[in-house]
């Protein structure tokens, strides 16, 4: 039996995505931030063209720690620019630098990042039951939240459409098609599980 996917699961490397992480809910920093140095890189681009650079990003930025990527400095950044595995643009490369500075200070505050952004939806993934692909939306109030607070604090590279594809990736929200197997399998998984916030 054939399963049924999202329509943009379209090639291998998509389909395994898909069906391994997308939606999933996230509650570990590290990964958290993973996806933020990688939504803010895909920026303009093709996801695919991303996850083909995925472990090379992985080895750039010190296995996503953030903390390790907060202490980057000139010489880091000009080593990264100079690293052709990775998306060598100097704003999102100074940007995920940044960003991690920023995620270091708001770990400080909240004890972990994933305890500050589940917040903005209120410590559960937001389910939702789109039926065709121009349904699902580009941006959403919490995404514009979540953008305009990650502003205030030092982020950059976080509009609310990154911010609403972040919220895809980490399972904030469940933005699988409803005809897509993984929307009830996470729905499921989702039934009564509430992170503190």
């Amino acid at each position: 039996m054939t399963l049924h996917r999202c329509q943009w699961a379209s090639t291998p490397l998509l389909a395994a995505y898909h069906d391994t992480e997308w939606g999933v809910p996230v509650h570990d920093d590290r990964t958290l931030f993973e996806f933020l140095v990688l939504e803010c890189a895909q920026a303009g681009l093709s996801w695919t063209t991303i996850l083909q650079r995925r472990e090379a990003y992985r080895r750039a930025f010190a296995d996503f720690d953030p903390a390790a990527v907060a202490r980057f400095g000139p010489a880091e950044i000009e080593a990264l620019l100079g690293d052709a595995t990775i998306i060598r643009n100097r704003r999102k490369i100074e940007a995920a630098v940044q960003n991690a500075r920023a995620f270091v200070g708001i770990q400080e505050e909240f004890g972990s990042f994933a305890r500050y952004v589940w917040r903005f939806v209120g410590g559960a993934p937001r389910i939702h039951h789109w039926r065709s692909p121009e349904e699902v939306p580009s941006s959403s109030p919490e995404s514009t939240a979540l953008s305009r607070d990650l502003k205030q604090r030092g982020f950059t590279f976080v509009g609310p459409t990154i911010c609403y594809a972040y919220m895809q990736a980490t399972g904030m929200v469940n933005d699988h098609l409803v005809d897509c197997f993984r929307h009830a399998e996470l729905a499921a998984a989702a039934a009564g599980t509430t992170v503190t916030v």
